[in-house]
């Protein structure tokens, strides 16, 4: 995997401008990825999503609506933040939208604007198909949908492998033996996290094998997310190959939903060094933290990469990072460094824009970091968003109570 920039985005930015911890995204970064999802899309005839779990910083939404087709959401809230942010509203943007469960009244919302509602199972689809298709006759545009499970694993991680054994996600071929697909128009498949084109080519193999007997029923195809098609070694022209193929072969529309993809070497998170202590190594305590700030760290795990850092014993300088929370295990990762870290140093932690902001946390009753945007072309640096107590404090218990009714006894209960 070669995660090296096509340029060197940040390394003219200056860590000093923003408050600290803070997250910078870089919008001439995301307009490169957004054009190569363009030029896709363009060339393959697949429509591509905005996958709005890696990143929903919503003020690049108009950016994102220049190049792409639509977003996608797991959920009501993400759906709303497609509509109203991303062009659904206004520029006949798509918003696409699965989840592994729907409540009745968050169904009945998505329902009055969302194109695509994908439903977990057939149970879920039978217990709203009339509400959907009722729903359809006033909007004409509305498409359900069923996600898959190919039983065929790519992933290398458990925790973020959809087809791992006894997944909650998506339906094996076995369940659809006596199921009715009326009013259903696509099918959606997603089994990659952070792949290149090779396992996507052996999972559309998996799908055709299992599924090719209901292809030719539907209008649609949607191959999910995962797709690292803006890594610098992604086989794009195979990618555009294959689904040019797959949409002639079985005359379908196919939808892309990239979501690391669109926000690839378009972040970073600048840090500060607040002290440095001792205990059988050098430690430095960041204002930047694992647990609240990068749980993927500790989830995954994986080991951030530091600008102008290397890996212990290559530069003379080892430190073990930690952050500011109580968990014993908040550590970011061993560092070295040419020069010792001093009290109020900067730290820039690479490729920190897609499934980080949208994790953070206030554990702790940690700041969450600030966030700006920063052309890298012009120098302009905006402040979106700067966070403070009260966005801790309002987030656990409000001063607008409600008191609610108790529940109604049952008819014969003897309660007066």
């Amino acid at each position: 995997m070669d995660l090296t920039p096509r340029k060197d985005y940040f390394g003219d930015f200056d860590p000093t401008r923003v408050p600290s911890p803070c997250f910078v995204v870089d919008e001439i970064a995301l307009r490169d990825n957004l054009a190569v999802l363009a030029d896709v899309q363009k060339r393959s005839g697949a429509k591509v999503l905005a996958a709005l779990k890696a990143f929903s910083m919503w003020s690049t939404g108009p950016i994102v609506a220049e190049y792409l087709s639509g977003t996608c959401a797991s959920g009501l809230f993400e759906a709303k933040l497609g509509y109203e942010e991303y062009g659904g509203r206004d520029q006949g943007k798509e918003v696409h939208v699965f989840s592994a469960g729907y409540k009745k009244r968050e169904l009945q919302e998505i329902l009055q604007f969302a194109h695509h509602v994908i439903f977990n199972s057939f149970s879920q689809w039978k217990r709203y198909k009339s509400l959907c298709l009722e729903m359809q006759q006033q909007r004409p545009e509305l498409r359900f949908g069923l996600r898959i499970n190919p039983e065929h694993s790519e992933g290398h991680t458990d925790l973020y492998d959809p087809c791992a054994p006894c997944s909650r996600l998506g339906i094996v071929r076995a369940l659809f033996e006596g199921e009715s697909l009326d009013g259903i128009s696509g099918l959606h498949f997603h089994t990659l996290c952070e792949q290149d084109f090779k396992p996507l080519e052996r999972t559309i193999a998996a799908v055709e094998e299992k599924f090719g007997d209901l292809i030719p029923q539907m209008e649609w195809i949607n191959f999910g997310g995962g797709h690292h098609i803006t890594r610098c070694d992604y086989q794009v022209d195979e990618l555009v190959n294959a689904v040019r193929s797959f949409s002639e072969r079985h005359g379908v529309q196919v939808y892309l939903e990239p979501g690391e993809a669109v926000a690839l070497f378009c972040g970073v998170l600048v840090s500060e060094v607040v002290d440095i202590a001792w205990n059988g190594n050098n430690q430095a305590i960041l204002d930047a933290s694992a647990t609240c700030h990068m749980p993927d760290v500790l989830e995954m795990p994986y080991r951030p990469e530091i600008t102008g850092a290397a890996r212990p014993g290559e530069l003379p300088h080892d430190y073990q990072l930690g952050g500011q929370s109580c968990l014993a295990g908040d550590r970011i990762g061993e560092y070295s460094f040419a020069e010792p870290l001093e009290v109020g140093d900067r730290l820039v932690f690479e490729e920190m824009a897609y499934y980080t902001m949208v994790k953070t946390n206030t554990f702790n009753g940690i700041p969450l970091p600030a966030i700006a945007l920063w052309n890298s072309a012009t120098d302009e640096l905006k402040l979106i968003r700067e966070f403070g107590y009260d966005d801790f404090k309002q987030r656990l218990s409000g001063r607008d109570w409600k008191i609610l009714a108790p529940k109604s006894a049952p008819e014969g209960s003897g309660c007066a």
